[in-house]
């Protein structure tokens, strides 16, 4: 499914037609280069590859800026690739805005969620603390992790404290609520996961042409 690159500006509220408030995030997506066409017959899938943002050339290592000095295009600071199902009227150096969606429909938004650091149980997994008065000295600890005589072992999965965020995560089903293409900017309903001015993907929902 085709989407767009963008960026995080931040979250806001708008009012509904009966006077609600939407709380909704603001992500600048696009304008997005078509960088490289990827078709069945010469690479064994159908895929567009697009670029958004624009870095010092000297940050680029030279395989890269010779990809984008065959198509004489500008070299873009991130790029993504998206699988899609056909990939008639894609041509490369085409420039793709926030146009591809529709005020209403809705998108998957991805996005690699903020670093928390190495936390423990209470923040990680939501464990409730021990009392911190009338004699407990459990505090924040995780509690009992494993059997005694059989397995004798931690079993998998079993929630520790660690590393906390940093992953990537897809929010589904996010509402447009409004666009704006002369300024790249679009409006989604909720939240979205990264901190601002971080980068997501945009990706229009499965069946929506």
């Amino acid at each position: 499914m085709i989407g767009l690159i963008g960026k995080k500006i931040g979250m806001t509220q708008v009012f509904g037609d009966k006077g609600e408030a939407i709380p909704v995030t603001v992500i600048e997506a696009g304008p997005c280069t078509v960088a490289e066409v990827r078709t069945a017959e010469k690479c064994g899938y159908s895929a567009v590859q697009l670029g958004f943002g624009s870095q010092k050339p000297r940050r680029f290592t030279r395989p890269v800026l010779g990809q984008f000095e065959k198509h004489n295009l500008p070299p873009s600071r991130h790029l993504r690739e998206f699988r899609i199902a056909d990939t008639a009227g894609l041509e490369v150096g085409q420039r793709l805005t926030v146009a591809l969606f529709e005020k209403g429909t809705c998108v998957d938004v991805q996005g690699v969620t903020k670093g928390r650091g190495f936390a423990g149980v209470v923040k990680r997994h939501g464990f409730a603390a021990g009392h911190a008065s009338h004699g407990p000295t459990a505090g924040k600890q995780p509690g009992s992790i494993g059997a005694s005589a059989y397995p004798s072992r931690v079993i998998k999965g079993k929630r520790l404290p660690g590393r906390m965020g940093g992953e990537q995560l897809t929010v589904k089903n996010l509402e447009v609520v409004a666009l704006d293409p002369e300024l790249n900017v679009l409006m989604v309903k909720g939240a979205v996961p990264g901190p601002v001015n971080g980068m997501v993907l945009v990706m229009k929902r499965k069946g929506d042409s």
